[in-house]
């Protein structure tokens, strides 16, 4: 009798049941099926089994859908209120600490891009030797992108994204200090900037995987790069402003002071994983589980944590970790020889001065940012409307390859700032497609890998990047022509792109098989 009485109570207002409490009800519901049917029947002879059956219906939908499509009114209503869902969920927040990171990265990167020219001409540096001093950050950016991976597949990108934060701020805080010290100093500060920051695109790998669905990865990335790109243009625009007000060194001590800012909240404010967070709502905890698609898991996280030493031997056995590799070497390759060089190439090639050169330098970042997010709401469009994940990467990969590639063409023959600038743009704008690319790639093909992998690729894109910033300066000096490196750069953009094409996949790689 207390089965049938509960029943009828909520056969009375069957819709007045919470969309996130339906799971939970649902359950309950369930456990006296024997009951429930009696109660059924009985209620049958009033003419009233009609809405305890649709009540019945509607809590078994909504229980046992593991991937929301509860019917076509709920998949309606969910559509519908998607955006405004997803703009003030829990997850957009994690993700929007992600890009603030991400800006701060590049920010301190890009500082000494600027500040190069007029430390060049106080110490008599030349073109050579300033792209040894900027290249000290990669000597460091070399050899913890691997372990970064590790210790983010092992630890969670929550607290190794804590950790590299507060290095590379501590050591832009200390850059002041060390130029005034020695050069040997200055070199070691870079290169712990380098270190630090080895862990910060894994660690936002790591936490987009563990706080978003596939079908909103590509927009996820997208925020996360956009605040990567906005961090170049915040960088390259304030930096001469702020060493006009405070000095040289006023940027690194602004940035530095931020970085830790930004430790405190992000360690107060965030959690590692959904079902950690005491802020995330029901409804978005079921919706984050539910519509995972053969990929990182909150609850399978903790096993893979067993597994210390990952298998590099399998991992690099696979075709698309090589198409992931030399992507991301190509990626880095166009990058860096852009980010350390194009306010000296304005400079030298068109005959504007630094303040000016830094605004030329900035723009193409800020269009990166905005281009990179819509980029991921297209491929994420994409991959809903039934488009396989495999086009979708492939697609996004060649618009971001082949796009520069043809624009550095049109760079190194214009003939003013203005048309070199507006070809820069849009190349960097075309370029922020690969982020929907290789970048959201690496999750899909091995989730409990992907923060080794990622670390894996960069350490090969750093070697690439590397040798484009020294390369640079010396192509310059032997050859005597910047549009010539950008002429090569272009080339091996093309390369790029067609070997991704050939050897790339958006399914689940098996990495356990044994190499034989």
């Amino acid at each position: 009798m207390a089965t049938l009485s509960s029943a009828v109570t909520l056969a009375a207002k069957p819709l007045s049941l919470p969309l996130n409490h339906r799971a939970r009800a649902a359950a309950a519901f369930h456990s006296p099926k024997p009951h429930l049917k009696r109660a059924e029947f009985k209620f049958f002879s009033n003419g009233s089994a009609a809405s305890v059956h649709s009540l019945t219906r509607r809590l078994r939908v909504s229980s046992n859908d593991a991937h929301f499509n509860s019917g076509p009114e709920e998949s309606q209503q969910q559509q519908s209120s998607s955006f405004a869902e997803f703009i003030t969920s829990e997850r957009v927040k994690v993700v929007a600490m992600l890009a603030l990171a991400l800006a701060l990265c590049n920010a301190d990167r890009v500082v000494m891009s600027v500040a190069i020219v007029p430390l060049s001409l106080a110490n008599g540096w030349s073109r050579a030797f300033a792209g040894i001093v900027q290249s000290s950050f990669l000597w460091g950016y070399l050899v913890s992108p691997i372990a970064g991976g590790v210790l983010v597949d092992h630890y969670g990108g929550k607290v190794v994204m804590a950790w590299g934060v507060a290095l590379w701020s501590l050591a832009t805080f200390l850059t002041p200090w060390a130029s005034q010290t020695s050069l040997l100093a200055l070199l070691a500060v870079r290169a712990l900037l380098g270190i630090a920051e080895g862990v910060a695109l894994p660690s936002m790998n790591n936490m987009v995987a563990r706080w978003f669905p596939q079908t909103e990865r590509s927009r996820a990335v997208g925020i996360s790069m956009a605040g990567f790109q906005l961090g170049c243009a915040i960088g390259l625009t304030l930096s001469p402003i702020l060493m006009s007000q405070g000095g040289i060194f006023g940027p690194f001590v602004i940035f530095g002071l931020s970085g830790f800012l930004w430790v405190l909240v992000w360690l107060s404010a965030t959690s590692s994983t959904p079902d950690r967070s005491p802020q995330i709502s029901k409804y978005e905890l079921e919706y984050i589980s539910n519509r995972r698609h053969k990929s990182f898991s909150v609850e399978t996280a903790k096993p893979k944590k067993v597994k210390v030493i990952p298998p590099f031997r399998r991992l690099l056995s696979k075709r698309p970790t090589w198409s992931l590799i030399i992507a991301n070497s190509m990626h880095s390759w166009g990058f860096f020889t852009v980010l350390s060089w194009m306010p000296i190439y304005f400079s030298s090639v068109y005959r504007v001065d630094l303040r000016h050169a830094a605004w030329f330098s900035a723009v193409p970042w800020a269009v990166m940012a905005v281009t990179g997010y819509f980029a991921g709401l297209w491929s994420d469009m994409m991959i809903q409307s039934g488009t396989s994940v495999t086009l979708t990467r492939k697609i996004m990969q060649s618009i971001g390859f082949i796009g520069p590639g043809l624009c550095l063409i049109g760079l190194a023959t214009a003939k003013n700032p203005s048309i070199g600038s507006a070809w820069l743009t849009l190349a960097f704008g075309l370029k922020s497609f690969s982020h929907s690319g290789f970048l959201v790639n690496l999750q899909e093909i091995a989730p409990q890998y992907s923060g080794v992998l990622h670390g894996i690729s960069n350490t090969a894109g750093t070697l690439a990047a590397i040798f484009g910033t020294v390369g640079a300066g010396l192509f310059v000096e032997l050859v005597g022509s910047f549009p010539g490196f950008l002429l090569l750069t272009s080339l091996l953009y093309f390369l790029a792109a067609i070997f991704y094409c050939l050897f790339a996949t958006g399914e689940r790689v098996n990495f356990d098989d044994p190499v034989v």
